[in-house]
């Protein structure tokens, strides 16, 4: 009994591992602080003019900053509406070769006195860590 107990909470405990989502700050992202291959989330505020829309009207980029550091994402599907420049928003998906989030999944802000606990919890702690007067470089 004691065996098959054992081995209940192990596949239990592996299925888990397997599916769990860690999130990750801009800056943790651009110090490559994430797991090598691995599906995460990513949340900032989008940065200002870094919300660029190709072509076929489902394909977005757009930058992540905490204030410290940025993450240049690129998410194909619908936004949700209330997306926007400078609005705290959540991103789930990996990391390509190239350094870019590939998003399959994009969660916004329900209203303008919410945030995201993490986000809100990682834009203090970036505030904190920055020097004094630095500013965010924006990628486009």
């Amino acid at each position: 009994m004691v065996a098959v107990v054992g081995l209940a909470v192990g596949l239990f405990l592996n299925v888990f591992k397997n599916n769990i989502q860690l999130f990750y700050t801009p800056t943790e992202v651009a110090d490559g602080l994430v797991p090598d291959g691995a599906e995460f989330k990513v949340g900032g505020l989008v940065a200002a003019n870094s919300v660029v829309r190709e072509g076929d009207g489902l394909t977005v980029q757009f930058v992540l900053t905490d204030n410290a550091k940025t993450v240049p994402v690129r998410y194909t599907g619908i936004l949700p509406d209330l997306f926007r420049e400078g609005q705290g928003t959540v991103s789930v998906g990996k990391l390509d070769s190239d350094g870019v989030f590939v998003a399959s999944k994009v969660l916004a802000k329900h209203d303008e006195n919410y945030m995201p606990p993490e986000v809100a919890d990682a834009l203090e702690q970036a505030k904190q860590k920055a020097p004094y007067g630095s500013e965010t470089v924006i990628m486009q």
